[in-house]
């Protein structure tokens, strides 16, 4: 928790209120994002994001496994956060434990829908190699490595980066296999699907701190605040997931209002989060 006086809670939260950020920026303004991808050579896919001073990694390892007799015909998918002490003294323990599991959660409601998979950013279909037999299991690992505020959307940037660069090796079936058989499977080491992150959306997080909402709050800034809503939103606008956070209750009408500033705010997040990922894959071919 970062501790301030009675004054800069004053400064903040009056900055805030008259659309001036104690950084200069406006309520519904980014800090610069920075991406980097495939420099986990041992992984599928990996990039790092940071926003600020916040600064987050992401790897992606595909296996082949079977699907669940729920869900024969979608392939599975894991995220799991690890906050490094590192990054803040308050991870250390327990508290990095639990801020852990709560990241891991939410990225996985706002990223891959219920638990039917409606709605998921993710085509989970997209990971089956043979239905009810063999799919790809996805297992996505994020590091914190220095948090300034906003994980949450960082660490969406982050997966959106990763499975950008993330190649799933072709497999080739053998026929023949019937019934009961589980196919033989050829995987190659040459070739490689891309992933198709093209509906994969990004989160945006608005904080409720008096009267008005910002986005990509610092540290300082989230300190000040009465509750958070993040929304997942894709290209085509489609809401794929919500949660929120913070003690104080929202009224519908005001969780509504919020819907709207995400949908309109992610327009801009996605076009600078595309354009970084692409520059970032441009110097990863050049090298």
């Amino acid at each position: 928790m970062v501790g301030l006086s009675l004054g800069e809670k004053h400064f903040i939260q009056g900055g805030i209120a008259q659309d001036l950020r104690s950084d200069g920026r406006k309520r519904l303004t980014y800090r610069p994002i920075c991406v980097e991808t495939g420099f986990i050579p041992q992984a599928n896919g990996s990039a790092r994001v940071r926003m600020g001073a916040t600064n987050v990694i992401s790897s992606v390892k595909a296996e082949l496994g079977k699907p669940s007799s729920l869900q024969p015909d979608k392939g599975k998918v894991t995220i799991y956060v690890d906050c490094s002490p590192t990054a803040e003294p308050m991870f250390e323990g327990r508290g990095g434990d639990e801020l852990s599991m709560e990241l891991s959660v939410a990225l996985q409601r706002c990223l891959l829908g219920g638990k039917s998979g409606a709605g998921a950013g993710i085509d989970l279909s997209s990971l089956i190699v043979v239905e009810g037999k063999i799919c790809w299991d996805l297992y996505i690992d994020c590091l914190v490595i220095s948090s300034d505020g906003n994980l949450l959307d960082a660490l969406g940037a982050a997966i959106k980066a990763a499975l950008s660069n993330t190649g799933i090796p072709r497999v080739n079936v053998a026929v023949g296999a019937s019934g009961d058989q589980q196919p033989e499977v050829d995987i190659s080491d040459e070739e490689f699907l891309q992933f198709d992150t093209s509906n994969i959306p990004v989160i945006v997080t608005l904080t409720k701190a008096g009267r008005h909402y910002i986005v990509d709050a610092t540290s300082e800034e989230e300190s000040q605040m009465n509750s958070a809503v993040s929304i997942s939103v894709n290209r085509k606008g489609h809401i794929c997931g919500l949660t929120k956070r913070g003690g104080a209750g929202l009224d519908p009408s005001i969780i509504l209002d919020m819907i709207s500033v995400a949908k309109h705010v992610s327009d801009q997040l996605i076009n600078k989060l595309d354009s970084e990922i692409a520059a970032a894959e441009a110097d990863e071919d050049e090298s």
